[in-house]
């Protein structure tokens, strides 16, 4: 098993709460984790129908079986367990650690947990493999981000198109599986079970061109309306479906930062896919080499970036804080972590030679009021890594 940053999290989590949900897209290693960071505990599979039926019909009684730790495998395909959960955790508030849940679809869970076990549950999410755990170090520092040079670190075996084209997902590496052929059954899957099971989508080449629309438009503000009209559906029905795309761990709808926090929530999202090899696969990209020529390269190594900074809050435990700013004259910033106590401005260039243009918004940003000493990073296709000036520049297998 490739060892996962959050490991130490989920633990800790189980040592503060009763219950630990685990959500995240399907096949990203959720089962694996959990079982490995709690080895002595029972599990039990709710994928399998006669369990299942069993929690279904008798909740009361699949529960009282267990009489230690449980994990509860796929727990959103018997959402009537929660009720009874919050009754088994309210008898026994002191008693940590007794129910892990995991779940692929975060709509349903979190919506279960909401009503029925808050503040008595951790929610954490695990996304596909980050480029640190392939490569068994630990994530870059956020607290040092756009401030120090990272140490000088060797290539890795594949190359950076290499990287994209196959994403992360833990099954094509650990069995060395051709990711074209993964990642389309993956996806057929999806389709098949995941969104007909949640949305009754009775016509699903609609929604699957509705998907690939997506894929086509990462890294672009969304345009609902245009969307819909393209994909031939209803305005209505496209919100509901990128509900689920984002909500399912498919993509996710980066807002635009403003000192105003009502203006975030009001002004065009970015859309970005969180694979790099499904995002690649929805665009037909066949080899890495046909990922060079392709205009959509920089598009997918935005968001390859935003996706390894997703992984680097989420698998420490943490909600992103990130965003993207632009203003009324077209100068943009691709994202800007608020860390709190500090802004990080930070650029992506898929090219591998560093050109001046490359600090153009950069300089932007820097030379805005009260923004002078703001710390800023550039994240790019080549090997090196240096500072210019207030823009430290990461190679980007540095992340």
């Amino acid at each position: 098993m490739i060892p996962r940053t959050l490991a130490a999290p989920l633990r800790q989590a189980a040592r503060q709460f009763p219950v630990v949900t685990l959500t995240g897209p399907r096949q990203s290693g959720k089962t694996t984790l959990v079982r490995h960071v709690f080895p002595r505990y029972e599990y039990v599979s709710l994928e399998l129908p006669d369990l299942r039926r069993l929690a279904l019909e008798d909740p009361r009684g699949f529960l009282a079986q267990f009489r230690k730790p449980v994990i509860l495998d796929e727990v959103q395909r018997a959402p009537e367990l929660f009720s009874y959960l919050q009754v088994l955790v309210d008898e026994h508030p002191d008693r940590t650690g007794r129910f892990i849940l995991t779940g692929s679809q975060n709509f349903l869970l979190l919506e279960s947990i909401s009503q029925t076990l808050a503040g008595r549950c951790a929610v954490l999410h695990l996304l596909p493999l980050s480029l640190a755990e392939l490569q068994g170090r630990a994530p870059l520092s956020l607290g040092t981000l756009g401030r120090r040079v990272p140490p000088r670190r060797k290539p890795p075996p594949k190359d950076m198109l290499q990287t994209l084209f196959a994403g992360f997902f833990p099954r094509i590496h650990d069995r060395k599986l051709p990711p074209p052929v993964w990642l389309a059954s993956y996806y057929q899957t999806y389709l098949e079970r995941d969104v007909r099971q949640v949305l009754n989508v009775g016509d699903l080449e609609s929604f699957g061109r509705f998907v690939r629309l997506c894929a086509g438009r990462c890294g672009q503000l969304l345009n609902l309306s245009s969307l819909a009209s393209d994909c031939g559906v209803a305005h209505t029905t496209a919100r509901r479906w990128l509900s689920v795309l984002e909500a399912s761990f498919v993509i996710v709808l980066l807002r635009p930062y403003h000192r105003n926090f009502g203006k975030r929530l009001v002004k065009s999202p970015k859309l970005y896919f969180l694979d790099p090899g499904l995002l690649c696969f929805l665009l037909q990209i066949r080899s890495p080499e046909e990922l060079f020529q392709r205009a959509e390269r920089g598009a997918v190594f935005e968001s390859f970036v935003l996706a390894e900074l997703f992984k680097n809050f989420l698998h420490r435990g943490q909600q992103p804080t990130i965003f993207y700013w632009r203003d009324s004259t077209g100068h943009e910033i691709d994202f800007l972590l608020d860390l709190g106590s500090r802004l990080v401005a930070v650029e992506t260039k898929s090219a591998q030679t560093i050109t001046p243009e490359f600090f153009k918004n950069l300089d932007f940003w820097h030379r805005l009021p009260g923004q002078g000493s703001t710390a800023s990073a550039l994240i790019y296709g080549g090997p090196q890594a240096l500072r210019r000036r207030n823009t430290v520049i990461y190679p980007w297998f540095s992340l």
